[in-house]
């Protein structure tokens, strides 16, 4: 509403100057009809504006304090530059037109380079004004830098998509760019894993409502490093984290005293949690190791191991937990069998 209300003001205040503008003398002393052409083309000119501020719905702060400031920067430089280049310019009144398209010249060129550079290093900066922070900060506490695995696994777009990540998922260009080599292979299976990688960034880069940024700059350091070298060292510089499934990277990151995402520990710290003496109902799958053992798996994958259930597979049964291993592959779980549930559901139904 509020924006709605301002639009209109803005359509008042321009009617208003074309008004003016078509019942000033120069205008109505060369003929009455420039007058309402006057006034028409102010009005286009302003629904121009307001369909241009429309169109682009999404604006980045970032983006638009760095063209500020590199204005104001580059008309304080063009200032100073005009007072030390005085005694160099044309000084005869036949050469002062040379003169003013020089200094103009230099303002656009001035002004240009200071909005280039800002525009490209914004990151790496904060404009701060006392009591009004500039910065485009990104959401939550430190942005999260995705790797190549995480991608790949597709995991990370359901737990964005659940909205409990608040903070701005970054995305490397070099890491797009392994995803590219990836897909296309000759190897099938690697193939299909790099496609299935490209899907998922498709699929995040489509919710308007994840805050994903492309980071497309090579950082100097970045010279001659490995992939996982450069996730380490742009986490760093972003201050930020890495999010990976890799375990070299995550030992590497922490040597470095980068923070690191693993969503395998996320996954396996979701995983609900059993009590020695608690009741498990699972399918028995498979035998296990020993002799009398029997393995079935949960729905979020834990695997269930159980005693005295070698001869009841392809059953469902009922086993007492005895105990829980949590190890790096996973969690397992050890029970006891209990009952068989009889008949399985899928002959029930």
């Amino acid at each position: 509403m509020a924006l709605i209300i301002l639009r209109l003001v803005f359509l008042m205040v321009a009617s208003a100057l074309g008004y003016q503008l078509a019942r000033s003398d120069f205008v109505v002393s060369e003929s009455p009809l420039l007058g309402w052409m006057s006034f028409v083309g102010v009005m286009v000119f302003a629904g121009g504006v307001i369909y241009a501020d429309a169109l682009v719905r999404r604006k980045r702060i970032d983006v638009i304090t760095a063209v500020y400031f590199g204005m104001i920067i580059g008309l304080f430089l063009t200032y100073v530059f005009q007072l030390a280049l005085t005694p160099l310019l044309p000084q005869s009144r036949e050469l002062a037109d040379l003169a003013d398209w020089i200094r103009l010249a230099m303002a656009t060129v001035v002004c240009y380079t200071c909005i280039s550079v800002l525009l490209q290093t914004k990151d790496d900066f904060r404009f701060i004004i006392p009591y009004v922070e500039f910065q485009r900060k990104a959401k939550g506490n430190t942005p999260l830098v995705l790797d190549t695995s995480v991608i790949i696994d597709g995991r990370i777009a359901d737990v964005v998509e659940t909205r409990i990540l608040e903070s701005q998922l970054i995305m490397p260009q070099f890491v797009i760019a392994e995803l590219q080599t990836i897909a296309d292979s000759s190897d099938k299976l690697r193939r299909n894993r790099g496609r299935r990688g490209l899907d998922v960034l498709n699929r995040m880069r489509g919710d308007k409502q994840i805050d994903l940024m492309i980071f497309d700059r090579e950082l100097p350091e970045f010279e001659g490093q490995p992939v996982d070298q450069k996730l380490v060292l742009l986490a760093k510089h972003l201050d930020g984290k890495v999010v990976t499934n890799d375990f070299n990277l995550n030992k590497v990151a922490k040597v470095q005293n980068v923070g690191v995402v693993n969503l395998n520990e996320l996954a396996n710290a979701l995983k609900p949690i059993f009590l020695p003496g608690e009741e498990v109902t699972v399918r028995v799958m498979k035998p296990g190791e020993e002799t009398h053992q029997g393995v079935g798996y949960l729905e979020d994958g834990t695997m269930v191991v159980i005693e005295n259930g070698r001869q009841h597979l392809g059953e469902m049964v009922t086993a007492q937990v005895t105990s829980v291993l949590q190890t790096n592959a996973g969690r397992m779980v050890f029970a006891k069998f209990d009952r068989a549930v009889m008949p399985p559901p899928e002959q029930e139904a």
